[in-house]
């Protein structure tokens, strides 16, 4: 757990009006998807002082006491009118009821979502508030801040609203064009070693949203860079991470270019749920994450904030479903029943199911989800999700593998219906793609397994696709398919072991690795191993090994090409000859 001492307040002047006030912690805050790469994270608040003056976005609880002592340090309290919230969830409402306390005058400005959430989460305190419905809305700030407003909702943040200062032109983004890394950096200066930080918050945050965000792109495209005629924008200050100047027309490009990816997915598949705490949204994110990174498109739906028409859309078009609902008074809240209805009469029951769900003493609504979709015969996706209290890392990577499982099962019976339709074409090139396809098998590799382990998830791979890239350092590359389970233990920094198998005796240990493993299960279950000094497996039927480190890695396709360094290393049979991989197929292992 992360302590006090850990944590600390950045307090930047960003222009004569506008002060950044970076609430940050060095070491992972929260178990949720986006944070499982550890780099620490920013809670950035920002304060406009003109004639009058606006905070926009106070950090959650566990940055509270850090950030008023720092915003009274510089600033009266009673001289604050406006808190402009981006979105409003439970976290942030310790805060609120902070500020509150010190000055109860405040009025909230937000969306109208927002509005009910805040009334709902502070029942008992009276609240001014001033409700910002449309980007044609103003809020007159003095001395030239006049502040406009674009209600950008998605599924996870249906309050979600953006600002923008056209004084100071700065477009506060709260979770657009964030990313997950605290450092002393305020801004983004060498902005390309950001973008792997911020690809993998979009893949967690934004891409299960991906249609919503290319409407919101699409209401911001007058303030947007391009590359030929400028921004009125001069930097994006969103609510983690560094602020975006030198990178504002690029990452204006990737979230565009990511959105429409997504979005060009043959199989998509609708993910409904409601959340009473926050934890069965955390599930979701993991789910979406499997799925999104196995190539399949996924349309979100917060049935809280959702119409049934639209949900009956959505279901009726997608290849297949995954339903998750909190536990509340032994049952489902009544915006799931409501989906589960909608689900029941419109969906076809050869389309796939899947339930989750996560409960305080009992997980009733589950049961409840999983016997209706049975009775009714619809196939499992994935076996049921039970999850009590908070998620924990283990559980994340179970909730992924699951989507990633889905997923698949979606592919292969897509698959299984292709070659029929292409073998109906007397146009098809068949011929010449299967002879390119044999020519390219004919490249082989090492056979190996990649192996390894951070606190208690750990994960495994077969590899074959690897080749020595450097002599110094001593390194080289391995191709990880994106939708493998281990592909998220493998970013910059992570440690692994490459495992080298023998020639004759490798047999054993690749059947082993090539079995499918249910989501959440133990790879290493009746293996032969030892844990090397980078804390991760060394299989004893190995004829060698070397233990590594993730320098980089670059996305190729459906691939990602790691590059990595070796620390150390040590031969186990110094007469084997290394097994090697013989192909049939370019378009197969």
């Amino acid at each position: 757990m992360v302590t006090a001492k850990e944590r600390d307040t950045q307090v930047v002047i960003l222009t004569a009006s506008t002060t950044a006030y970076r609430s940050r912690s060095w070491n992972r805050l929260r178990f949720e998807l986006e944070y499982a790469r550890e780099k620490g994270t920013t809670a950035n608040t920002y304060v406009i002082k003109a004639d009058q003056t606006a905070v926009i976005d106070p950090p959650g609880e566990s940055f509270c006491q850090l950030f008023l002592a720092a915003l009274q340090k510089r600033l009266d309290l009673a001289t604050i009118q406006y808190l402009v919230i981006s979105h409003v969830n439970p976290n942030r409402v310790f805060t609120l009821k902070a500020l509150l306390d010190l000055a109860p005058h405040l009025t909230f400005v937000c969306s109208n979502p927002g509005a009910k959430t805040l009334e709902s989460l502070l029942p008992d305190q009276p609240l001014n508030m001033r409700v910002m419905k449309s980007e044609s809305d103003r809020l007159d700030l003095g001395k030239g801040h006049v502040l406009q407003f674009f209600p950008t909702p998605t599924p996870r943040h249906p309050a979600e609203l953006l600002t923008y200062d056209p004084k100071d032109r700065i477009l506060y983004t709260d979770k657009f064009f964030g990313a997950h890394f605290c450092g002393d950096q305020v801004f983004d200066e060498g902005w390309e070693i950001y973008r792997e930080d911020r690809q993998y918050y979009f893949d967690s945050v934004m891409a299960p949203h991906a249609r919503q965000v290319s409407t919101a792109l699409e209401k911001l495209e007058a303030l947007l860079p391009d590359q030929d005629t400028g921004s009125p924008v001069a930097f994006y200050a969103p609510a983690h991470g560094p602020m975006v100047r030198y990178g504002l027309v690029e990452l204006t490009h990737l979230y565009k270019q990511w959105s429409q990816t997504q979005q060009a997915k043959a199989l998509t598949v609708a993910l409904l749920y409601a959340s009473a705490y926050g934890n069965t949204t955390t599930l979701a994110q993991a789910i979406a994450r499997g799925l999104t990174k196995a190539g399949v498109q996924v349309e979100s739906i917060n049935c809280e904030a959702a119409d049934p028409d639209s949900i009956k859309t959505t279901v009726e078009q997608a290849a297949g479903f995954i339903i998750g609902s909190p536990t509340l008074g032994g049952h489902a809240p009544t915006q799931i029943q409501t989906a589960l209805g909608i689900v029941l009469s419109n969906v076809p029951k050869d389309r796939l199911a899947a339930v989750f769900g996560s409960f305080g003493w009992s997980g009733e609504a589950i049961d409840l989800l999983e016997n209706k979709l049975r009775d009714a015969g619809y196939r499992f996706g994935f076996d049921p999700i039970r999850v009590k209290f908070k998620p924990t890392d283990q559980t994340l990577k179970l909730c992924e593998e699951a989507g990633t499982d889905f997923a698949q099962s979606l592919k292969k019976a897509q698959k299984r219906r292709k070659p029929r339709a292409l073998s109906a074409d007397p146009s098809s090139s068949l011929a010449t793609v299967s002879a390119t396809e044999k020519a390219v098998g004919r490249i082989v590799g090492s056979l190996g397994i990649v192996t390894t382990k951070r606190e208690e998830v750990a994960s495994a791979m077969l590899a074959s696709w690897i080749a020595q890239a450097t002599f110094s350092p001593p390194g080289f590359t391995v191709a990880v398919a994106k939708e493998r389970a281990i592909e998220s233990l493998l970013f910059p920094g992570c440690n692994f072991v490459l495992n080298i198998l023998p020639e004759g005796n490798h047999i054993p240990l690749m059947r082993h690795f090539l079995k499918p493993f249910g989501p959440g299960a133990d790879r290493f279950e009746g293996v032969d191993m030892e844990i090397a000094e980078n804390g991760c497996p060394i299989l004893k039927g190995a004829s060698a090994y070397l233990e590594c480190t993730v320098a980089s890695r670059m996305e190729c396709g459906d691939h990602w090409v790691v590059y990595s360094t070796v620390q150390q290393g040590q031969v186990l049979d110094a007469i084997a000859k290394t097994a090697v991989h013989q192909r049939k197929s370019g378009t197969h292992y």
